[in-house]
């Protein structure tokens, strides 16, 4: 989405103190605030890029009268407890490898989805998912996308921490690699890349 259209859905208003003084706000009427903090745990994956990522949530969250305590899972109880949904707040990292919204949607938000591990589900949104995969007017569909990101989040159905940054970039010497344009991850094949020494 274009910045002006994302600073539209809730919590994407570029102005930070606003967004904490709202949530402030909200966390009042549910009865919280300065001597009335909200304890919940965090639970992570126990690997950098998990638990880094939860550690920057646990110092946002405190802005808005929620202390947090972090529980660190190894690798191999991760997807397990995530699968049971195990977990107050779980800080998960969701990668897509198509640059294509049907990837994202199909396996995270509609209902059942394996690894929609908030269990959100609903079904007008689901028919919603299913027009824009069938829908060939790229400008339709865009529309059809920008309507479920609002959806998802309004419904705050797997609120979004931040967004990863990857590129793909080598050094002259590569010889053989094809750059992939709708993903990064999709050309790691390479058994015709070589190194010109």
């Amino acid at each position: 989405m274009p910045p002006d259209v994302l600073q539209t859905l809730p919590g994407y208003d570029p102005d930070v103190q606003k967004n904490r003084a709202d949530a402030r706000q909200i966390m009042q009427k549910l009865g919280y605030g300065p001597d009335n903090r909200l304890k919940i745990k965090v639970s992570a994956r126990d690997i950098p890029a998990y638990r880094d990522s939860a550690v920057i949530l646990l110092d946002q969250l405190k802005e808005v009268y929620i202390d947090s305590q972090l529980e660190t899972i190894d690798t191999t109880n991760w997807y397990p407890k995530v699968m049971r949904k195990d977990y107050t707040v779980g800080l998960n990292l969701t990668g897509s490898f198509v640059d294509d919204p049907d990837d994202n949607f199909y396996r995270n938000y509609t209902c059942g989805a394996e690894m929609n591990y908030s269990g959100y589900c609903s079904p007008d949104l689901d028919k919603l998912v299913d027009r824009q995969s069938m829908e060939s007017d790229q400008q339709n569909r865009q529309k059809l996308v920008w309507e479920i990101e609002r959806k998802l989040a309004e419904d705050g159905a797997r609120p979004i921490i931040y967004y990863g940054r990857g590129a793909t970039c080598w050094q002259h010497r590569v010889k053989g690699l094809t750059v992939m344009v709708n993903s990064i991850f999709n050309g790691w094949r390479m058994e015709d890349v070589w190194l010109d020494k």
